[in-house]
């Protein structure tokens, strides 16, 4: 009796050429003339011996070390079956270590979570593919899978195997592109990555694309986490989620960067998950916010890429701490009513070596063509929607943060650019789709299959679009040919908004209809207005800055014009830093300018954006009809010779009427139309002496006459400060 396998098989197996290691190394039963019986094999390069111990009668084998490498073997002439058996493996100096046999487990993945994988509909596949700590036939380990369909051999290396590439080679299984490999001895804390020799014989060590967690950069290997450990307490707030529409309920959002929000202490370190679900929590409930949006927070290599740049799309950075402190994190301010939407990024991703780019030797999650597959001016590389892998990959991942981390909303960055395949580029840049037209339609189909199956899964979530062309439909249901998210950005606004409140007063009465002119298109889509991240960067200079003036006009400069965001229809979104006046421009490597607020003009202003975010939250008529058109009404929106406007916001439990003087004119006797005839009394005013201004309030109840003001039948005559935001509500006796 003797082993059969060749010494041709032996090199193959220690060069990493051989696809199916599990069919030559572990037990298996041969035969020699009519005769089965046992032979075990064994790859441990640096074991001085090793023995098979039965596991049932604690017998011993002895292997024979067949080459210099590590190669054993042993042939058990007196069975002829399968047993349960144990390694003790010898590495010498006392070292001694027993492990089961990596290689005669069942495969993990199952043929039908390959089917739905290959098929692009294996939405949670985020639990098979990846490291995950499992149990077999009482044997603790994890499961190691990957995707790499044109590798030549892959194999999986960390601190469980000394990082020996031949220790751990894994399987492909049939024709699904996917490797996998049960690996007793590995545990929860050991770092890992796959390395992957492509069909030339390169080799490159790769991050898990299904990695949970990642350590500190500039490391960048994955770390064997369960994410499943962590015990929720945000039931009530998930219930009242579900049970609430989301376009008739306030969205006020506050965008944060965590590495920027504050810095702790004189070390100046970033703070962690665990001290932003007290500071962080606290200063977002107080201010009267609803919901914090985070800047990317998946795992990202360079700092400058303000996240935007993913490498470890299942891993929340491990700069702020674990994923279970990231989870405690969401659970307080579920706790505490506030939501968590976070900037997801499915357009791009980095060339770095150790991420997706190349990852198999081939364009695996990219077009191998340029022309299609690469985005020159950020220098990464755009997905390939068209590939059921891939739309499997990205849906699966916004599935993860949704149902494991319980997050409230993605906001989809840089949809634009999915959806154009000239984006950013000059004529022969890019390729014509097969209409011979400019639209992407595999990423097209790819955010409607992704918006639709979330809307089914997930009621209650809300999905938004960084959209900033003209796009039909993208709020649209999917039903009726729409994208389906359920917000988009509303860029148009807020560039005419900015392109307004930068001049001068006295030249804002000729470019009135910036001010004015989103109330045409908006009902087309279901927008968000927002002053965020990007506007008060590379030189773009901070709100403070932008607004004319002195120190007291900048700042009523800004009272005036986030009241008008607020009053306007839509949902709200101010980037950190904006509600305190922030001179110098956002940078992500030092904190807000909180020392600010010792000085009144930004206290002032905090105060002001703190009472305006209560009035919103109070209010419905501020929110709750949107996206209908009875829920708001021009009263005067022509008067630009005094570059003043008003409007009334609605709902089925109140009216407001809202005046904006965007100039530094007073009026004591300014005829303001009304709709309805009866008293009004001032509930909200932004020149209060607490905030800064000037004080002139109307203090007393107002009845109003029956004199005809622009649309107005009626009309009340008020006092109207100077750079003023102005609300009256109709008193109920």
């Amino acid at each position: 009796m003797r082993d059969t396998i060749t010494i041709n098989q032996i090199e193959m197996l220690l060069e990493n050429n051989y696809g199916d290691p599990h069919r030559l190394l572990g037990l298996h039963i041969i035969s020699d003339n009519g005769n089965n019986f046992v032979v075990v094999r064994e790859l441990i390069p640096g074991a001085v011996s090793i023995e098979i111990k039965d596991s049932l009668s604690g017998e011993r084998y002895l292997m024979q070390k067949i080459h210099d490498n590590g190669f054993f073997s042993v042939v058990i002439g007196d069975r002829s079956e399968y047993f349960k058996y144990s390694l003790v493996v010898d590495f010498g100096g006392g070292n001694v270590w027993e492990t089961s046999d990596q290689y005669t487990f069942e495969p993990t993945v199952t043929d039908y979570d390959r089917y739905l994988f290959n098929s692009g509909t294996n939405y949670m596949v985020y639990d098979k593919l990846g490291a995950h700590s499992i149990t077999i036939d009482g044997i603790q380990g994890v499961s190691f899978a990957v995707w790499a369909p044109n590798a030549k051999s892959v194999s999986v290396i960390g601190d469980f195997n000394m990082w020996d590439p031949r220790r751990s080679q894994m399987r492909l299984l049939a024709e699904s592109g996917i490797w996998e490999i049960f690996v007793p001895n590995a545990k929860e804390g050991d770092k890992y990555k796959y390395r992957i020799k492509d069909e030339h014989g390169g080799m490159v060590d790769k991050t898990d694309p299904y990695g949970f967690f990642t350590e500190l950069r500039p490391g960048t290997a994955s770390i064997i986490y369960n994410i499943h450990k962590y015990e929720w307490h945000d039931d009530e707030w998930l219930k009242y989620r579900t049970e609430h529409e989301r376009y008739d309920r306030p969205v006020n959002i506050y965008e944060v960067h965590m590495g920027s929000w504050r810095r702790i202490g004189n070390e100046d370190r970033f703070m962690t998950y665990r001290e932003a679900a007290d500071m962080l929590l606290k200063y977002v409930k107080d201010m009267g916010y609803t919901h914090i949006e985070f800047m990317p927070l998946t795992e990202h290599p360079f700092d400058g890429s303000w996240g935007y740049q993913v490498t470890g799309y299942f891993a929340p950075t491990s700069r702020y701490g674990t994923p279970e402190d990231f989870m405690y994190l969401i659970d307080m301010c579920h706790q505490n009513g506030i939501g968590i939407i976070m900037d997801w990024v499915p357009a791009h991703f980095p060339k770095d070596i150790s991420g997706l780019a190349r990852f198999d030797g081939t364009a695996l999650y990219e077009h191998e063509d340029s022309r299609l597959g690469e985005h020159v001016e950020w220098g990464t590389y755009i997905f390939n929607y068209g590939r059921n892998e891939v739309k499997n990959f990205l849906i699966s991942n916004a599935f993860y943060w949704l149902k494991e981390y319980h997050i409230d909303g993605l906001r989809v960055d840089a949809v634009a650019s999915m959806l154009y395949l000239d984006y950013a580029r000059n004529a022969g840049q890019w390729i014509p789709n097969k209409y011979g037209g400019r639209e992407n339609i595999d990423a097209v189909e790819f955010l409607k299959h992704l918006n639709s199956i979330i809307r089914k899964n997930f009621h209650g979530v809300m999905m938004m679009a960084e959209e900033s062309t003209s796009w039909e439909g993208v709020t649209r249901d999917t039903a009726y040919n729409g994208l389906g998210f359920t917000f988009k950005w509303d860029m148009g606004w807020m560039n005419d908004f900015l392109s307004y409140i930068k001049k001068e007063s006295v030249y804002r009465k000729y470019h009135h209809n910036y001010i004015t002119f989103s109330m045409m298109y908006n009902y087309n889509e279901n927008f968000i207005l927002v002053l965020s991240h990007d506007e008060v960067v590379h030189m773009k200079g901070a709100m403070m800055y932008k607004v004319p003036g002195d120190m007291w006009q900048k700042a009523a400069n800004l009272r005036v014009s986030y009241g008008f965001m607020y009053g306007h229809p839509g949902k709200k979104l101010l980037f950190m830093g904006n509600e305190i006046g922030q001179f110098s421009e956002w940078s992500e490597a030092r904190s807000l300018d909180w020392h600010i607020l010792q000085y009144n003009v930004h206290k002032n202003l905090k105060d002001y954006m703190k009472d305006l975010n209560h009035f919103y939250l109070k209010h419905p008529a501020m929110w709750k009809m949107d996206f209908d058109p009875k829920g708001f009404e021009w009263i005067d929106c022509d008067d630009s010779q005094r570059s003043i406007i008003s409007f009334e916001r609605r709902c089925d439990t109140e009216k407001l009427t809202i005046v904006c003087n965007f100039t530094e004119t007073t009026y004591d006797n300014f005829r303001q139309g009304v709709f309805e005839e009866g008293k009004y009394k001032e509930v909200f005013n932004s020149d209060d002496l607490f905030y800064g201004g000037t004080g002139r309030l109307n203090q007393n109840v107002i009845v109003s006459e029956q004199i005809q003001c622009s649309k107005a039948p009626n009309s009340i005559n008020i006092k109207l400060p100077p750079l003023g935001f102005v609300i009256f509500k109709k008193v109920v006796e």
